[in-house]
């Protein structure tokens, strides 16, 4: 402790009440003393040469002066460090160069530190002022940079003891003595340290540290240099707050590596963590299977309910899928409706098809949205590890392709990566290619299959369906070629070869005495693009076709939400004079309220109604009841058989179409049956 203090304490009786009378012995003193209230920033006692400094006339004008009045936020936050040090560790004492500012002039001075209590208990300190050699004035402005600087600055001993903080760095420790191994609490870090220092004598990092305002990241700047008092080698360390960048370049890194709609890890991520997962699997104990999920006719919602449905629908999903896996898996959203899970057990394929159950039932479960109960299902493709691949690109293309097969038979199931998918895939490949020329080659055509009434027996009408002659295939199905045209674009171009077609044909039939109509088909993106009803309009009229003999097919998926364009398309269409069809009525989104909102003729009830009657006879005549209590025409799809008929005519479903009157026919084929009935 310094001499003044040491006096001080050997003066001064334990009663604070006597505190005055040894107050004034110091004013025998000639080196400045006073005692400053740290609380309330005031002068609390001065001596003789103190008012001298403070530039006082007398002692009660300078206990009058508020010292907070024009104090720097740093030197307060200085003083209220010196308050909590002095009551933690009562005989500490500091000695810095400080510039006073008495009646605005400055005094710069080497001041010491030290506590004293004030009569009424609270902690105060004693400074003593030291005279200092005349500084030039870079020396001086240099001790207030470190006064007031936030780049905080510590001089420590080679032992890594500290001799000096400015006010910034003492902020920062948990206690005045923190050593440098405590501040370094890493130990590889304090090691790299070391070696650092003791090779270039210099060394910059970044890492954490614990402060009184909790853990902050750090810049570190430490280099080897002397202690000017003591000639001694030290180590002088800076350090920067860098806690905002590092909270930024972490929310960057996250958002870089997850999903920003459902929060999900992202292909990024799941392509980063693929070697720890297959990490666990190198002991050849434990398998890996990659699963690859796509949600079946998601497009429909997005173009039927829009954007933000598909986006409300996407996060329940992955809620849900978030419910089923297990701690060690990894669940990643790709892009789109496709979403990913990793696992690794030691029989994985039984685990697969153990978590096949599961996500079939939670993902197929009815989503309410916007009122609309929306259903989706998945298609899920497997592909395992090591056997199906080893690197992350390959077992995601094997589950891809297992996926797309999943989808070929049937959706909402499970299929595993077998050889033969990569056959198929260049297959199809191949096929997109043939369906481009096939535009250009007109080997579309259209086969007819007639619709009878149930009463009389006879054909009252057609449903045009595409066929496509292929060069070396044959005959090729819908099934085969519709699916790609949707998805890269070329449905638009299918639907109005389609339609000039087919409105041709019904000229011609009218012509030859045949005056039936021709129910064409029509898709979602077709009605969705700006011009299709003025295509029609140039269509019927080039064709010279009684637009009163035509019907547009449509599913319902087509009328979910409140799509205006929908609907002004649909009211159109029928102010033209032709009618409208609802496709695959009673298997999607079946909802009265859409039934009665559009200009819609006829329901055709799907084949699955009919062709399964012993499993929901009861509901099959339900659909088939609210068809004629609303008014609609009921058109039975499907029937095949003569108990099928059998029903249909006892429901008195006004027409049918199906194999147990005729199959699709090609026009030669259609021509001969309507000459004859």
């Amino acid at each position: 402790m310094n001499d003044v203090a040491s006096l001080f304490d050997e003066v001064l009786p334990p009663l604070s009440q006597q505190l005055d009378t040894y107050y004034e012995a110091l004013n025998f003193l000639n080196i400045p003393v006073w005692v400053f209230d740290i609380d309330y920033r005031r002068v609390y006692w001065a001596n003789d040469s103190a008012l001298f400094v403070w530039k006082a006339d007398n002692l009660e004008e300078l206990l009058a002066r508020d010292m907070g009045a024009d104090m720097s936020l740093t030197v307060a936050q200085r003083l209220a460090q010196y308050q909590q040090d002095f009551i933690s560790q009562p005989e500490c004492t500091f000695t810095e160069q400080w510039t006073l500012y008495p009646l605005g002039l400055p005094v710069v001075t080497t001041v010491i530190f030290s506590g004293h209590r004030l009569a009424d208990g609270r902690m105060g300190m004693l400074c003593e002022a030291r005279p200092i050699d005349e500084h030039a004035p870079e020396s001086r402005r240099s001790v207030e940079a470190l006064l007031h600087t936030s780049v905080m600055i510590t001089l420590y001993s080679r032992e890594g003891i500290p001799l000096y903080r400015n006010p910034a760095a003492r902020s920062s420790t948990l206690h005045p003595e923190e050593t440098l191994q405590d501040r370094i609490q890493h130990s590889n870090q304090s090691f790299s340290l070391s070696t650092v220092l003791s090779a270039n004598n210099l060394s910059s990092f970044s890492l954490p540290v614990d402060t009184p305002h909790g853990a902050r990241w750090h810049e570190i700047s430490a280099r080897v240099c002397r202690d000017a008092v003591s000639g001694q080698e030290a180590i002088l360390v800076s350090e920067t707050d860098i806690t905002s960048v590092k909270e930024t370049e972490a929310m960057a890194h996250h958002q870089a590596m997850h999903d920003s709609l459902t929060g999900l890890p992202n292909r990024i991520h799941a392509m980063e963590h693929f070697d720890r997962i297959i990490s666990s699997c190198d002991s050849g104990k434990v398998e890996a299977a990659m699963l690859f999920i796509d949600l079946d006719r998601f497009k429909d919602v997005n173009d039927s309910l829009g954007h933000n449905a598909g986006d409300e629908l996407l996060v329940e999903i992955s809620e849900r899928l978030k419910k089923v896996i297990k701690k060690d898996d990894l669940l990643a959203r790709l892009g789109g409706d496709e979403f990913l899970i990793m696992r690794a057990c030691a029989d994985v394929k039984t685990e697969v098809l153990r978590l096949k159950v599961l996500l079939l039932n939670v993902i197929s479960t009815p989503v309410l949205i916007n009122g609309v109960e929306v259903r989706v299902t998945p298609s899920i493709g497997v592909s395992l590890f090591p056997n199906d691949g080893n690197s992350m690109e390959t077992l995601l293309r094997h589950a891809d392709l297992a996926m797309y097969s999943a989808k070929e038979a049937g959706r909402n199931g499970l299929a595993f990566y077998h050889a033969q998918l990569s056959e198929q895939v260049v297959k199809r490949v191949k096929l997109e290619s043939d369906l481009r020329l096939a535009f250009e080659r007109k080997e579309f055509v259209l086969h007819y299959q007639p619709r009878v009434s149930v009463q009389t027996g006879k054909i009252i009408g057609v449903e045009a369906l595409v066929r496509w002659y292929h060069p070396e295939r044959g005959l090729v199905f819908p099934d085969a070629f519709i699916p790609i045209c949707e998805s890269n674009g070329m449905i638009r171009q299918l639907g109005k070869e389609v339609l000039d077609i087919a409105t041709k044909q019904q000229a011609i039939w009218a012509q030859q005495g045949q005056p039936i109509s021709v129910a064409i088909n029509i898709s979602p993106q077709q009605i969705k693009h700006d011009g299709f009803f003025e295509e029609i309009v140039e269509i019927v009229m080039r064709n010279k076709c009684n637009p009163r003999l035509i019907e547009l097919e449509i599913t319902e998926s087509t009328l979910l939400g409140n799509d205006q364009q929908v609907h002004n398309f649909l009211s159109a269409v029928e102010s033209m004079g032709m009618s409208i069809a609802l496709d695959d009525f009673g298997v999607g989104y079946s909802n009265l309220i859409y039934l009665q909102r559009f200009p819609i003729k006829t329901l055709k009830i799907d084949k699955s109604f009919i062709q399964g009657l012993e499993e929901n006879k009861a509901l099959a005549s339900l659909v088939v009841s609210m068809c004629q209590l609303m008014g609609f025409t009921a058109v039975a799809e499907g029937v095949e058989t003569e108990a099928q008929m059998k029903w249909v005519a006892e429901q008195a479903i006004e027409e049918y179409q199906g194999y147990y009157f005729s199959k699709p026919l090609p026009l030669a084929e259609i021509n001969q049956l309507l000459a004859i009935r």
